[in-house]
């Protein structure tokens, strides 16, 4: 039997948290002031996790930068009006966070996403009191494909990176937790975008469902009156 592991840690966007329809929503309504053709929800979901940048160039193209950037920073304006409107844990996640914390194994997040949007959205869903780390885009110099986000979350908890386990929905996920010495969870119910082949990310497992994670060798079974 593998012993538990020291700690897991949770991508947000696409792993932990749906929060495609309120990002989607965002967009749609920036693509509306600009007099452009909004994407459908579909069409836009697979891009979520490739955070503001991506989302805005797959509405608008290629742009010089200076309105890339004024487009980027009225996104995250308009989304800051409506972060937590649609926004949920993925179905079964509240079950596998309940597992993981009976266990006494502690559990936290790791995003690109920038700072204030990651706490305001964790505390707003009454979660951030119970991350015993938080990791956001802006928190270390590098980000994610950079193995020094993972690195600073276990140095927080005192977590040894051969016994932690790292779930994303993102090739960047995977290269930043194998980098960082982590065992590697691709969660395919995320957003990926078509024609990207997950098993090619090298991940040490691929799940379908966040309930399958408590299946995984080492990791807590639920509660009896919960399975």
């Amino acid at each position: 039997m593998r012993p538990a592991p020291s700690a897991v840690l949770f991508d947000l966007d696409g792993t932990l948290l749906d929060t495609a329809p309120d990002m989607v929503a965002a967009l749609q309504a920036l693509q509306r002031e600009e007099a452009v053709p909004e994407l459908g929800y579909a069409s836009a979901r697979g891009h979520v996790s490739n955070g503001v940048t991506g989302l805005v160039s797959i509405a608008f193209g290629e742009l010089p930068d200076a309105e890339r950037t004024r487009l980027q920073q009225r996104f995250v304006a308009l989304y800051a009006q409506q972060l937590v409107r649609a926004t949920r844990l993925f179905p079964g996640m509240d079950r596998v966070l309940g597992a993981i914390e009976a266990a006494g194994v502690p559990w936290g997040v790791v995003t690109n996403k920038p700072g204030h949007l990651t706490e305001s959205i964790l505390a707003t869903l009454a979660l951030r009191q119970r991350c015993a780390t938080v990791v956001s885009g802006d928190t270390t110099a590098q980000r994610k494909p950079h193995p020094e986000p993972l690195r600073h979350a276990l140095a927080q908890i005192s977590a040894e990176a051969a016994a932690a386990i790292y779930v994303g929905d993102a090739a960047r996920d995977v290269t930043a937790g194998r980098a960082a010495g982590m065992r590697t969870v691709a969660a395919l119910y995320g957003y990926i975008p078509p024609g990207e082949d997950p098993a090619a990310w090298g991940a040490d497992h691929r799940i379908s469902s966040p309930g399958e994670l408590l299946d995984l060798p080492g990791m807590p079974r639920p509660p009896v009156a919960d399975r």
